[in-house]
């Protein structure tokens, strides 16, 4: 018999239950959902059957919905449960979280209509009095109504966005952007990241569309959700989605490939199994990790690629989280996934990339050509958005900075094909 029990929603569909026993946690689809004809797994790694999933195979989709180390003791803290309690964190801040899932108490309904009684709306002066304060109350856990919930390190805040005001989700009602404050101790975060992703779009990937505002003298980036869709009379649509951590059945804490987490072989092994066309995403895959590496974004781990569930089926999601962290010295020079078994930028040369495309079932002659067709066109574009930046009033120190790099890596990456080649 189960100690507490949370209904699971998925896209405004009841799909099962969570319960928690002595401290473990197990899963359960509902009989009348596996019955339905168009029902869909809550995740690849939990996929359809009578048979509840036990604790081992279960909390790494549900411990991937929490933020992530440091965030998720703060959290713990404020609402004064164990930061290894993952059942009693969802029953805190999972009303609203990244994809479809939302989590209630038995018989109660998630809120999805985005009604204006479901939201605060917030003039500047609160919306910097918040983001002054999520360092030390990160997603805002414990405050009345709010019950919200994002993975990663990092402070961010799911919120809604209109006719240009910001207000704050109430009672798990759907968001429509992320807001991400200044990450301490990390010169310009904001520029930074604005500058990559707004970079990653010149280049012609699909990334999630970043914005950078000020509330006050506090910078923010803005992130359109990529999982949420706008209807009719102004309702949001909430796309499922998850991450390769979780499509995998990594628990969060070894996100890292060094630690266990996910390789590229087998993001690329999930990409060619979970979307159709896989055709169409293993090279949109390909991009994004060749991009992540030219503009030093070492920190790419599992949870940084993400699945996402449309009515045709899983794609790859946009890219996100995308920073130059080779930009600073104090942050490890060291790849969250490897290269052809070396994870640090100077030491992978072609041979590298030739062993990798072998693990990952991929032509080496096409991956070379994108690397270096990369390689040859993102100086010229990073040098033109620096301008850019300027002229809009959103230029850093670190963007010369990452400029500089990415020119160096460009030029040094398009040197050693060109010596390979030669030999």
């Amino acid at each position: 018999m189960a100690d507490r029990t949370l209904d699971v929603w998925l896209s405004g569909r009841k799909v099962g239950r969570l319960d928690q026993e002595a401290g473990r946690i197990a899963f359960a689809y509902d009989e009348a959902y596996l019955a339905s004809a168009d029902a869909t797994p809550l995740s690849a790694s939990l996929p359809l059957k009578a048979e509840p999933f036990d604790d081992r195979t279960a909390r790494p989709f549900f411990a991937g919905l929490l933020p992530d180390e440091g965030k998720r003791d703060q959290v713990a803290r404020v609402l004064g449960v164990s930061a290894r309690n993952d059942f009693a964190l969802l029953d805190g801040i999972g009303g609203e979280c990244a994809g479809a899932v939302t989590f209630v108490h038995p018989g109660e309904t998630p809120a999805t209509v985005a009604d204006a009684e479901n939201y605060r709306i917030l003039d500047e002066g609160e919306l910097a009095s918040i983001i002054k304060d999520l360092p030390n109350r990160p997603l805002l856990a414990g405050e009345k109504d709010i019950r919200i919930s994002l993975a990663g390190a990092q402070d961010k805040l799911p919120v809604l966005v209109v006719y240009g005001q910001i207000a704050l989700p109430l009672q798990g009602a759907p968001s429509s952007h992320i807001l991400k404050p200044a990450i301490s101790r990390i010169d310009d975060s904001v520029a930074n990241e604005g500058f990559c992703l707004a970079l990653a779009a010149r280049a012609g990937l699909d990334v999630a569309h970043g914005e950078i505002r000020r509330a006050e003298d506090q910078p923010f980036l803005l992130v359109e959700r990529y999982d949420r869709v706008a209807q009719a009379g102004g309702d949001l649509l909430r796309l499922h989605q998850e991450d390769f951590c979780q499509a995998l059945g990594v628990p969060p804490e070894y996100k890292y490939e060094a630690e266990g987490g996910p390789t590229l072989v087998q993001a690329f092994d999930l990409v060619r199994k979970a979307t159709r066309p896989a055709a169409l995403f293993v090279p949109r895959l390909l991009d994004a990790v060749i991009f992540n590496m030219l503009v030093g974004n070492h920190d790419a781990h599992g949870k940084n690629y993400s699945l996402l569930y449309r009515p045709g089926g899983a794609v790859l999601s946009p890219l996100y989280d995308v920073l130059c962290t080779a930009a600073y010295p104090d942050l490890t020079p060291r790849l969250a996934m490897k290269v052809g078994g070396y994870d640090v930028f100077d030491q992978i040369m072609p041979r590298h990339w030739e062993r990798f495309a072998k693990a990952a079932h991929l032509a080496f002659p096409g991956v070379r050509r994108r690397v270096l067709d990369m390689a040859e066109r993102l100086p010229a574009l990073a040098e033109q958005l620096h301008g850019d930046f300027g002229d809009q009033g959103n230029d850093a120190p670190v963007l010369g900075r990452i400029v500089s790099l990415i020119k160096t890596r460009c030029e040094a990456t398009q040197r050693r094909f060109a010596e390979a080649k030669s030999v």
